[in-house]
């Protein structure tokens, strides 16, 4: 892409940026919050690749100044400081255009959402709900890492320990924590001697993670005579009122079949409120789901796919190792990716999905 035709686009946004700032201050819109919220997350995606376009332009300026006094002056100690310039600006500028390239291709919209996780124990009976365990706290590791707020919605304990199955919300008012989170979903596969093994014995069980983004209040308009609601008495830990008040609630979206329940809580109305908040992120997760998909049909390696049955990543104890089978991508050091390091595995994915949708404008563009 040449660079003029790259600053003729970039620049061609800051009128629509100009007038999204305008529109935020009208008090009309202020009024409509619906409208509000969506023009200002329009005008937040706006402004990294504006940034970006006018510091880009700034070094193209400094560039061509500095290239202009090498040609015309005489005074050779302009030319030289014009010569050290250039060689400053130059080798940063392929790196900015890659930058304003992936800026200029549109995003998973709600890379910034905050995320709902679910994580089921799959084949391996006891060690697979001990596994869903196990990375259920590598999550919570990484969540104390990034400063994000983890709440558990429901889990059902495993008889062994560990849980069949649980649900939390990730949430961040600084990070997209979906944008990050996305790269988990899919199948994650553990090979060790299971605690239940007395002869010794390597095991293959398997954990599924689905994550979906977090559907706010504009998002999901839901009707209330759609939906059917139940009350009960929570079970599992929770001290003094378990068991004895109908705290736990149950949600049922007709329509669609969809049942969610939450009993994390010990008020009936905090319980109701988290149990709407999954409603609908997953009434919300079954048009996203359409939006991966049609993703995955144009892209022959699609690193975050929307494919939740896809064997993904392994964990293998008895060599310390674990392998995400997307990128080829591998650790030595299992622990330490169980406690919540993951980080390094989550950029090379970003890395490779970068890549893919680079390659995929290219394509376009030709």
């Amino acid at each position: 892409m040449a660079e003029n035709t790259l600053l003729e686009k970039v620049l061609s946004l800051q009128d629509k940026y100009r007038k999204l700032e305008e529109s935020l201050a009208d008090p009309a819109v202020i009024a409509d919050m619906k409208k509000f919220v969506q023009l200002n997350k329009d005008y937040k995606e706006l402004q990294p690749i504006i940034q970006a376009g006018l510091e880009y332009k700034r070094m193209l300026d400094e560039l061509a100044q500095a290239k202009d006094i090498l040609m015309n002056e005489k005074d050779e100690d302009l030319r030289e400081m014009a010569r050290d310039e250039v060689a400053e600006i130059e080798p940063k500028l392929p790196e900015m255009e890659q930058n304003i390239k992936l800026l200029l291709i549109p995003a998973d919209p709600d890379d910034s959402k905050n995320a709902m996780v679910e994580i089921r124990g799959g084949t391996g009976g006891d060690e697979a709900a001990i596994f869903a365990g196990d990375l259920f706290r590598m999550y919570q590791h990484f969540a104390e890492r990034r400063g994000w707020k983890l709440e558990v919605t429901d889990q059902a304990p495993g008889t062994a320990g560990g849980f069949k199955q649980i649900v939390f919300k990730l949430s961040s008012s600084q990070d997209g924590v979906y944008g990050v989170m996305k790269y988990e979903s899919g199948v994650h596969r553990v090979q060790r001697v299971p605690q239940t093994e007395t002869q010794g014995r390597i095991q293959t069980s398997a954990a599924s993670v689905a994550v979906f983004p977090e559907a706010g209040e504009f998002d999901v308009e839901l009707n209330p005579a759609d939906i059917r609601k139940d009350l009960f008495c929570a079970s599992g830990p929770g001290g003094q009122g378990v068991n004895t008040t109908y705290s736990a609630v149950r949600l049922t979206h007709i329509p669609s079949g969809l049942v969610v329940q939450c009993q994390e809580e010990r008020s009936q109305l905090k319980n109701l409120d988290r149990a709407m908040e999954e409603l609908r992120t997953r009434l919300y997760n079954l048009e996203h789901q359409k939006y991966l998909d049609g993703i995955a049909a144009k892209r022959k390696t699609m690193v975050s796919t929307g494919d939740r049955s896809a064997k993904i990543r392994t964990y293998n104890y008895p060599q310390g190792r674990v392998t995400d089978h997307r990128i080829g991508w591998s650790m030595y050091n299992l622990p330490v990716f169980m406690d919540g390091d993951i980080q390094e595995c989550i950029d090379q994915l970003q890395i490779a999905e970068n890549a893919e949708r680079l390659k995929e404008a290219g394509e376009e563009e030709a």
